[in-house]
């Protein structure tokens, strides 16, 4: 088949148009911004185009149909790309129709990393072992990984590793052989207005799914007279695991669970130990400054307690994410940040949101904060960067925070592509 994907570049659409690339079919597409996604799919020789006024798919078209036609949530409705495939009579689908029918095709089973936080570093995790173990295997990770490509097919695999984001109701299209749950938070109001509609998309997910993985005190309620289910005690977590943070170490725990789950009996505990991380998620950019896509109080706190392994002064960089986010969470930062002995905290990182919402200020943010006097408000200027450096010479362990454009700062600051 001959698949157009738009927004190419994203962490969600990036990884499947490599494992369709890999599968056997054409692929092309566009993105307005470069990025790391864009950078590994044109070393894979993937055409795409940097502008989406919809003449390089009627360029493409005109050479050679284009059978699909794959979006994200995050393109309007009145989209020049989106606009034009309709017109042109293109089958027109998001990404877990393809990758369902990828799945199909190729008689894979789904082994689908789902929940609120630790999906991407479990998610690595996972590949990461079966690589070691010499398992052919076909994934699909929402990163960057030193380690492999974020997407991959390989034929001779009978499994796929999926980041199951439930972000769009994504994960809800899927019947997974086995799934992880990782966590459970509220999150994504813009999908979900109700922490009962998300933990409920979480329950429907489960009845889904064959086999269920995941901890005692994540709503285990839930789950209430579902035999699929394996819920395991929360203080059974693999103390033999040698991997900084808390939280890293119950990830850990949960892909060798599912690897026993699956019938993988080897010992995977030096193997998981040297798991080397993924991108955005505690990445080490330079000696001492740290980048982290961490942007809900629960991922902020178990990030400070992992650095909090590596250094008593810990400095914090924080970019909130979506104003629509902060109105939630907004009397949830409470004493997360008490493992910081200094936040610089930035204006909130804005996108989809809600127009009739007033946009909170810093300063409504930090009302609650048990230790809000070590918060200095800041923005993305040379004034933070001379402070950092100030930190950093000290020797402080730095972390800059969010999923917005402070990793971008970041990267260009340090000259880092």
């Amino acid at each position: 088949m001959n698949i157009y994907f738009s927004g190419i570049g994203g962490v969600g659409i990036g990884p499947l148009a490599e494992i369709a690339h890999d599968a056997g079919h054409n692929v092309i597409g566009s993105d307005n911004e470069e990025s790391l996604m864009t950078k590994e799919l044109r070393k894979r020789g993937v055409n795409i185009s940097n502008t989406q006024d919809g003449s390089f798919l009627m360029a493409n078209h005109h050479d050679r149909p284009i059978d699909w036609f794959i979006y994200t949530s995050a393109l309007p409705e009145d989209h020049s790309e989106l606009v034009l495939a309709k017109k042109l009579g293109i089958h027109i689908a998001k990404r877990d129709e393809l990758l369902n029918y990828i799945i199909s095709e190729k008689e894979l089973k789904l082994i689908a990393i789902a929940g609120t936080h630790g999906k991407t570093t479990t998610t690595g995790m996972m590949i990461w072992t079966f690589k070691k173990l010499d398992i052919p295997v076909s994934y699909s990770i929402g990163t960057t990984i030193k380690f492999g490509s974020s997407g991959k097919f390989d034929p001779n695999s009978e499994y796929l590793i999926y980041e199951c984001d439930e972000f769009d109701r994504n994960f809800l299209n899927f019947s997974p052989f086995i799934s992880l749950i990782t966590s459970l938070d509220y999150d994504h109001p813009d999908t979900y207005p109700t922490k009962k509609e998300y933990l409920e998309a979480f329950r429907q997910f489960a009845t889904q799914s064959q086999h269920i993985i995941t901890w005692d005190n994540q709503h285990a309620e839930l789950y209430k007279d579902m035999p699929q289910v394996k819920i395991i005690d929360s203080k059974n977590s693999n103390d033999n695991l040698k991997l900084i943070g808390e939280h890293n170490r119950r990830n850990a725990t949960l892909v060798q669970e599912a690897l026993w789950e699956i019938g993988i009996e080897t010992s995977t505990d030096e193997i998981l130990s040297k798991f080397p991380g993924t991108g955005r998620r505690f990445e080490k950019m330079v000696e001492n400054i740290y980048s982290d896509y961490g942007h809900h109080p629960t991922e902020i706190e178990a990030t400070l307690q992992l650095a909090s392994e590596l250094s008593k002064h810990v400095v914090l960089v924080y970019q909130p994410h979506q104003n629509i986010r902060q109105h939630e969470l907004q009397h949830e930062y409470t004493d997360q940040f008490e493992k910081a002995e200094k936040i610089y905290w930035l204006p909130t990182y804005l996108a989809r949101e809600n127009p009739n919402l007033p946009i909170l200020k810093p300063k409504d943010l930090i009302v609650n904060i048990t230790n809000n006097d070590k918060v200095i408000i800041s923005d993305f200027n040379d004034e933070l960067w001379n402070a950092i450096e100030n930190d950093r010479k000290k020797g402080k362990l730095i972390i800059f925070m969010g999923a917005g454009e402070v990793d971008n700062w970041l990267r260009k600051k340090l000259s880092i592509k």
